[in-house]
């Protein structure tokens, strides 16, 4: 079972309201000095102690997440080994973090890499070092997603597939064609593209337009307004941004939809999610890693920064601000303009289960979605198990707030006790599992407050993550939100774009 040291919080323990069986569990990850109580030291500019001992090094990176892990690793394999990687929590990873049981391991937040296409080299490189691609160009058959992948649950019965078919009318199958035509379109002029970057040159007026209204105004303006395809669109945009399409900007809205082929292989997935990408590149980068190192204050000096952390500071000539750039403005001396994108605030939760519920319809499969679900459902960690018989599992359930000012949704994220969010979640999941109750043995709870970025309209052309996206002077910015799309293939294009920055610089500047 995950021990206390783990999740960094005292067990819970108590009654079900609806059965005699004990539940046990816990909110992760809030040990003293972490999660959220570290983040609102740092907002409230509390009081350091004084470094003890202070340590010259060309480049300091701060932030473990995933773009501060690819900056590392543009470092090391450009043979760049100079420098550290601060990161606060004690596990790096930041949004890839997993954990482990006696049952499986299985992830803490993001659960999967998209197969990339020939168009994103750096994932594909990636892809390459970790053996996930093969020389022949062929995908290692371990960890592409395992069929059957995705269920409904939609008029009492589980459906193949998450785009609602059950009980389609004539006219709500001609707007899914619309859409599906409008989205081919966007696709084909070159302008969604992943990384985002690679595609804002093609971008026209018109497509620039599209940031300044919302997707559901969109919608509106295409006729669109069959109930199946507005949830579907609403249930995307809450799973990729923890935003409802009613609020989230349409370029961004639209960009889920056309930036990626229209058949994919895969996905990519594991037991622990995308900490499966993370212990393995922390098996080669771990010595530069600290982790525990809670930044404080970075602050100009005549030549380069002070990155004080701890009992440490570090002198550096170069910074790569791999961390939220929001919190910039608490920790930068002196403080760059106020970032102007939110954050959207969400909830993660690992069910153990001592044996399977019923099931109505379709059996299970690796992503099990319940229609009309404040959540977005769950995925199955031991889904890639090859056992023929497994009678535990662990679910992987995913809740973003996204009714609503994100502020509003922090609070009651915060507010609500671990027995007041079990039985959230628990009473959700009876939709499809009426049983669930008699099924869970352990629930544990991770809450998120700043989980990604969200793209409202204005987001994606603002001119300060425009400026702040283009590198300049000694420190650079490398987080995801720089791109206000939380993607894995972001945060890598901004982590190792950052270093490469840093590395033409640090080298033109050794020669003057």
């Amino acid at each position: 079972m995950p021990t206390r040291r783990e999740f960094g919080a005292t067990a819970l323990a108590g009654l079900t309201a609806k059965a005699d069986r004990k539940l046990e569990g816990a909110f992760v990850f809030e040990a003293p000095g972490q999660g959220v109580e570290a983040g609102h030291r740092l907002r409230d500019h509390a009081r350091f102690a004084a470094p003890a001992r202070r340590v010259r090094i060309p480049a300091v990176i701060v932030g473990g997440g995933v773009a501060g892990l690819s900056a590392a690793w543009h470092f090391d394999r450009r043979g760049f080994r100079d420098f550290v990687l601060l990161e606060l929590e004690q596990q790096a990873g930041g949004n890839a973090r997993s954990g482990e049981n006696a049952v499986s391991a299985y992830p803490w937040a993001a659960h999967y890499l998209p197969v990339p296409d020939k168009r994103q080299p750096l994932v594909h490189e990636l892809c390459r070092e970790l053996g996930l691609l093969h020389d022949d160009g062929t995908w290692d058959e371990r960890w592409l997603c395992h069929s059957p992948q995705e269920r409904l649950f939609i008029h009492g019965r589980w459906q193949e597939g998450i785009e609602p078919l059950v009980g389609l009318t004539k006219a709500d199958a001609a707007q899914y064609a619309h859409f599906e035509e409008r989205i081919a379109g966007f696709r084909l002029s070159g302008a969604f593209r992943i990384p985002m970057e690679a595609g804002l040159a093609q971008n026209t007026a018109a497509h620039r337009a599209l940031d300044g209204v919302t997707m559901g105004e969109w919608m509106r303006r295409e006729g669109l307004y069959s109930p199946y395809l507005k949830w579907f669109i609403d249930y995307s945009t809450r799973d990729d941004y923890g935003t409802r399409a009613a609020d989230i900007s349409a370029w961004a809205g639209l960009h889920y939809f056309a930036a990626r082929a229209p058949e994919e292989k895969g996905p990519l997935t594991w037991p622990e999610g995308n900490g499966w990408i993370v212990k393995r590149l922390l098996a080669k980068l771990g010595r530069y890693v600290r982790t525990g190192a809670m930044v404080h204050r970075i602050q100009r000096q005549r030549r380069g920064w002070l990155v004080f952390t701890g009992d440490t500071v570090y002198e550096a000539d170069f910074v790569v601000y791999a961390a939220p750039t929001h919190f910039a403005s608490w920790l930068i001396d002196p403080p760059p303009p106020r970032w102007p994108i939110d954050s959207a605030p969400w909830l993660t939760a690992n069910l153990t289960l001592d044996r399977w519920p019923a099931n109505h319809g379709v059996e299970f499969c690796w992503d099990n979605v319940i229609y009309n679900s404040p959540s977005l459902g769950y995925v199955i960690a031991t889904h890639q198990n090859l056992n023929t018989r497994q009678d535990k599992t662990v679910w992987t359930y995913y809740w973003a707030l996204a009714d609503g000012r994100a502020a509003d949704q922090r609070r009651i994220l915060l507010g609500g006790d671990w027995n007041w969010w079990k039985e959230k979640i628990l009473t959700d999941l009876e939709r499809a599992h009426p049983d669930i109750r008699r099924c869970v043995s352990r629930l544990d709870i991770f809450r998120i407050g700043h989980a990604m970025p969200r793209p409202v309209p204005g987001a994606i052309f603002h001119p300060e993550r425009i400026a702040r996206a283009r590198h300049q002077g000694s420190l650079v910015y490398a987080n995801c939100d720089l791109s206000a799309l939380s993607l894995f293939e972001e945060a890598q294009y901004r982590g190792v774009s950052a270093a490469d920055y840093v590395l033409r610089n640090a080298s033109s500047t050794a020669t003057r």
